[in-house]
C-alpha cells in the first residue's frame, strides 16, 4: 500500500497548487490575454498529478520513460508551464513571456515545447490521442500511464465519448482520465454543472471505474489517483468538482470570466494577493517519483518487398494494393500500426494481421477516434496507417488539422474516392478530400494510379516524417509501371509525350486511363498530347508542369474525380500562376449519383471523350 501523505506534504502540494494560479494570473495579466480562470480551477488536480501520482524526470521531460501528460483543455496552458516551473524545468521568467511572439509558451501548448506531444486546444480530442499512447506502451510491454486532463464543458464533444468506448472494450488499465468539473463554460453553463452523479453514471456505462472527488482536496485527489494507477485493465476517470477561478475573489464561480484575463491594476492585485494569503510556507521536500530505467522500445527493420505486380498481369485495385503494401511493411518495420475504423476489409487495412493481430487497431465506426488514435500511436513513435473511405475521413478534419498544427507522423490513407466508386451513390463518394489535406501546408499529399504506384507510395509515406495523405481508389485498374520504377516525393511521371506536343493533360487515379485512352484517339487524328500522371499532388512537381507547358504552347488540361475546387487542378493553376499557361479544368461539379463507373465519369465530364474534346478545342 502507498504510504500516506503527511500534513506537511499536502500542505506542500496545496502550495503548489497556489503558486500555479498566481503564475496564472501574473502571466494572463501581463499578456493581455489568456485563460487564468480554467486554470485556477485545475491548479490542485496539476499538483497531485505532477507532485505524486506522476512518474517522470523534471530534468528530461522528453524522456521515453516518463509518464504521458495530455492537456486536453489545451487553453490552460499557463498552468502546465506553472507546473514545469515548480518542478524546476521552467524558470520563473519564463513564465512571463507567455503568448509573446518570441516565447514557446504560445496561448495552447505547441509541440515545440519537449513536454509537449501533440497540440490541443480544439476541445475533445485529448482522450483520442491518449487512446493511441496507452495502445503503443502497451505494444512496447512497458507500464508507463497515460493521464489526460479534460474539461467538463468538452465532454459535450462526441468524440470524447468515442475515445471512452473504445479504452474500455480495449481494457486500457493504463489509460487516467480526469475531468475538471468546473460548472462554467465560455458563454453559459455547461449541461449538467455540477451534477457529478449524472457524470458518474455516463462514464460508468461506458465501462470505467469512476472516483468523484473534490478537486480541491489535494489529499482526496492523491487517493484517488493511487487507486488509479493500480488499475490493469479498465481506464479509470476522476471526476473533480471544482470551481472556476477558484481562489480569485473577482472571478470564482461567476459567469463570464471565460478567456479573460484579469484586468491590471486594482483586481489583479487583490487575485494575487488574496492567493499569496493562502500560502502557509510549507517547505516539504520534493523528490520526483522518477520512472525505472527501462531500454528503449526495441525497433526492428529490414529492407521491405518490392512490389510484385507486372505490366499486362491482373488489374488490382490501388486500395488493395495499400493493404498489401502495408503488410509487407509490417513484417519489415515493427513500429508500422494500422488503425481501421470496421470498413478493413474494404480497405484491406486487415491485411496487417497476417504479420502480427496485436498491429491493428479497431477503432469500430468512429473517424474522429480513428486520426486521434493514430495521432497518439505516433507520438509514441509508431507509424500508424490510419483508413477509412475517404468521404468519412472527413469526419475526422479537425484531428486531422490538429495533426498538422502538430507535425504528427501520422499517415492516412483515403479509398473509395471519387465518383468511380459507382452505385453506393454521392453521400459515399470522396470528392473533397484533396481539398482538405493539400490545404494543411505539411501534409505530403500522393495520388496512385496503379498498383505499383500505391504501393511505392505506401512506402514513401511511412518514410516521410510528419503527416501524409494517400488516395485510393475502389475500381480495378492495369499495371502502368514495372516493379523496379522509382517514385520520389515531388515527382510526377510523364507517359506520353514527344517533341510534336500540344496539349499535356495531367490526370490521377482512374482519369489518368481516361487520359490515356483519349490521348491515343487523339494521336490517330494527329494531335500529339502529353500525359503525366500527378502521382504527388503535394508538394507538387513544378519542374516537370512548366517544362509541359513551355513544349506545349502553354495549353494544359487537368482531370480528376474529384471536385473542382482544391485538388488537382487547382493545385496544377497554383504551380503555374506566374507561367501564362491556359489551364482547363474538368472536374465533377454538381452533386453525384448511382450509377456505373463508366457511366458516372462521363456524364460528370471526367472520360476520355471529355478529355479528348477539351484537348481538341485547345490544340485548335
Amino acid at each position: 500500500m502507498p504510504v500516506a501523505l503527511q500534513e506537511d506534504q499536502l500542505a506542500a502540494l496545496r502550495d503548489r497548487a497556489t503558486r500555479m494560479r498566481i503564475h496564472s494570473v501574473r502571466t494572463t495579466t501581463l499578456a493581455g490575454s489568456g485563460h487564468p480562470t480554467t486554470c485556477a480551477s485545475a491548479a490542485d488536480i496539476m499538483s497531485a498529478l505532477f507532485f505524486d501520482a506522476m512518474r517522470f524526470d523534471p530534468k528530461d521531460p522528453a524522456s521515453e520513460a516518463n509518464d504521458v501528460f495530455i492537456l486536453s483543455k489545451g487553453h490552460a496552458a499557463p498552468v502546465l508551464y506553472a507546473a514545469w516551473a515548480e518542478a524546476g524545468y521552467l524558470a520563473e521568467d519564463d513564465l512571463l513571456t507567455l503568448r509573446r511572439i518570441d516565447s514557446d509558451l504560445e496561448g495552447h501548448p505547441p509541440t515545440t515545447l519537449p513536454f509537449v506531444d501533440v497540440a490541443t486546444g480544439s476541445l475533445g480530442q485529448g482522450l483520442s490521442v491518449g487512446v493511441g499512447m496507452a495502445h503503443a506502451c502497451r505494444l512496447d510491454g512497458n507500464d508507463r500511464r497515460v493521464w489526460v486532463l479534460l474539461g467538463d464543458g468538452e465532454v459535450a464533444e462526441g468524440a470524447v465519448w468515442e475515445a471512452a468506448s473504445m479504452a474500455a472494450n480495449d481494457g486500457l488499465g493504463n489509460l487516467v482520465a480526469t475531468v475538471d468539473v468546473n460548472r462554467l463554460g465560455q458563454s453559459a453553463p455547461t449541461m449538467l454543472q455540477h451534477d457529478m452523479d449524472a457524470y458518474r453514471v455516463r462514464w460508468e456505462a461506458f465501462g470505467w471505474e469512476t472516483l468523484i472527488v473534490d478537486g480541491h482536496d489535494v489529499g482526496a485527489l492523491v487517493e484517488a489517483y493511487r487507486q488509479a494507477r493500480s488499475s490493469s485493465i479498465t481506464p479509470t476517470v476522476v471526476l473533480a468538482k471544482t470551481y472556476k477561478g477558484r481562489g480569485i475573489p473577482c472571478a470564482e464561480d461567476k459567469d463570464g470570466w471565460h478567456g479573460k484575463p484579469i484586468p491590471a491594476g486594482a483586481l489583479a492585485d487583490e487575485a494575487i494577493a488574496s492567493l499569496e494569503s493562502e500560502l502557509s510556507g510549507a517547505a516539504a521536500a520534493w523528490q520526483p517519483n522518477l520512472p525505472p530505467s527501462a531500454p528503449p522500445p526495441s525497433i526492428e527493420t529490414a529492407p521491405a518487398d518490392p512490389p510484385p505486380y507486372r505490366i499486362g498481369g491482373p488489374v488490382v485495385a490501388t486500395r488493395q494494393a495499400y493493404g498489401a503494401a502495408l503488410e509487407a511493411l509490417a513484417r519489415a518495420d515493427s513500429r508500422i500500426v494500422g488503425v481501421d475504423g470496421d470498413v478493413g476489409n474494404s480497405t484491406f487495412t486487415t491485411d496487417i494481421v497476417k504479420t502480427d493481430p496485436s498491429r491493428l487497431m479497431q477503432c469500430y465506426i468512429a473517424e474522429q477516434n480513428l486520426v486521434g488514435v493514430a495521432m497518439g500511436l505516433a507520438c509514441r513513435g509508431k507509424i500508424p496507417f490510419a483508413s477509412s473511405f475517404a468521404c468519412f475521413l472527413a469526419r475526422g478534419y479537425d484531428f486531422m488539422r490538429l495533426a498538422a498544427i502538430s507535425s504528427t507522423n501520422v499517415k492516412l490513407v483515403g479509398t473509395h474516392a471519387g465518383i468511380s466508386i459507382g452505385e453506393d451513390g454521392a453521400s459515399q463518394m470522396g470528392l473533397e478530400d484533396l481539398a482538405m489535406t493539400c490545404a494543411e501546408p505539411n501534409y505530403t499529399v500522393f495520388y496512385p494510379s496503379d498498383a505499383t504506384s500505391a504501393w511505392r507510395a505506401i512506402e514513401l509515406a511511412a518514410g516521410i516524417e510528419g503527416p501524409v495523405y494517400v488516395r485510393t481508389s475502389r475500381p480495378k485498374t492495369p499495371i502502368l509501371y514495372a516493379r523496379d520504377e522509382v517514385f520520389e516525393t515531388g515527382k510526377s511521371k510523364v507517359l506520353r509525350s514527344s517533341a510534336e506536343d500540344r496539349v499535356a493533360v495531367v490526370a490521377a487515379g482512374v482519369t489518368l486511363y481516361e487520359a490515356l485512352q483519349a490521348a491515343d484517339e487523339l494521336a490517330s487524328e494527329g494531335i500529339r498530347v502529353r500525359v503525366i500522371d500527378l502521382f504527388c499532388v503535394q508538394p507538387i512537381d513544378t519542374e516537370t508542369l512548366r517544362g509541359a507547358a513551355a513544349d506545349c504552347g502553354g495549353n494544359i488540361v487537368t482531370v480528376e474525380d474529384h471536385y473542382a475546387h482544391g485538388g488537382l487542378g487547382s493545385a496544377v493553376l497554383a504551380a503555374l500562376a506566374e507561367d501564362g499557361a491556359r489551364v482547363r479544368q474538368l472536374a465533377v461539379r454538381g452533386i453525384a449519383r448511382s450509377g456505373k463507373s463508366a457511366q458516372l465519369l462521363d456524364r460528370f465530364g471526367i472520360s476520355a471523350r471529355h478529355i479528348a474534346a477539351a484537348a481538341r478545342e485547345m490544340a485548335a
